[in-house]
């Protein structure tokens, strides 16, 4: 089974207005309009069995509608992730919520969500994830709407993850996107239940992906795309290129998301 770690679709009735805006920010083209339907269409096309969905909620109000909406299109060809706003009131209660929904992880996105990935007041909130055992997925290093300060850098997500050694992290973009030596030097190999994931990987050097995973450990890899800023099919082919064995692409590429998420 090939399952995309990371891929982002939106309500219809926001999809077009959020995909013009990040468009606009990000100056990319994306391969959809944001929509389920043509997500999957994509999957076929991909070789794509599922995909993981990562929501955001920019904004405290927006958690209870977004989850509601994720709780929605969980199951068939999509495995959803909530999102709580760190700093809503009832951050809590909808990660209770969140459970009660049946969803299997959270994503939080410091540039998006204006915070630091270390900040002290986050430590609460990462304490209350982990207590619920559910993973979560970070976006870390450069990103469009914040480049000259992204706020999840490796060094930051490094005193993070040291802080706290029993919460599962994904730290999209191969650790760090556009920051990979530094995510080799301080963060590739560390213990715990630390992975990376591949998202937007046609930014990544194959050279230094392969680097990368022999120093973290295919175990802790994750197939991820972007979707739909970057595409499946291209990562996936990258992946099948690279000098690993082929059981460290199996799990890369499905394994390792299945024995995450116990599928």
């Amino acid at each position: 089974m090939v399952i995309d770690f990371h891929v982002h679709c939106f309500n219809p009735k926001i999809a077009e207005k959020a995909i013009a805006r990040l468009s606009q920010v990000s100056g990319l083209t994306p391969y959809t309009a944001g929509l389920t339907e043509q997500t999957v269409k994509l999957f076929d096309e991909w070789g794509v069995d599922r995909g993981v969905l990562l929501p955001i909620a920019t904004k405290p109000t927006q958690q209870t509608v977004i989850n509601d909406w994720a709780a929605e299109q969980d199951g068939g060809r999509f495995i959803s992730f909530g999102s709580v706003h760190p700093d809503a009131e009832d951050l809590c209660e909808e990660l209770d919520r969140i459970k009660l929904l049946g969803l299997h992880g959270i994503k939080l996105h410091a540039d998006y969500q204006e915070f630091w990935v270390d900040a002290p007041k986050m430590d609460a909130v990462y304490d209350e994830i982990e207590k619920r055992g559910l993973p979560l997925v970070l976006h870390s290093g450069h990103d469009w709407i914040s480049p000259e300060t992204p706020h999840c850098t490796p060094e930051r997500a490094a005193k993070m993850l040291s802080r706290h050694k029993g919460l599962t992290v994904i730290l999209a973009h191969m650790g760090g996107n556009g920051q990979w030596q530094e995510v080799y030097d301080l963060i590739a190999g560390m213990d715990g239940e630390v992975y990376f994931d591949t998202a937007y990987g046609s930014s990544c050097p194959e050279e230094t992906m392969e680097k990368l995973i022999n120093k973290h450990g295919a175990d802790r890899i994750l197939f991820g795309s972007d979707c739909p800023w970057d595409n499946s099919f291209d990562i996936k082919e990258k992946i099948l290129r690279l000098h690993i064995s082929d059981g460290d692409k199996e799990k890369i590429l499905g394994g390792n998301a299945k024995r995450l998420l116990k599928l």
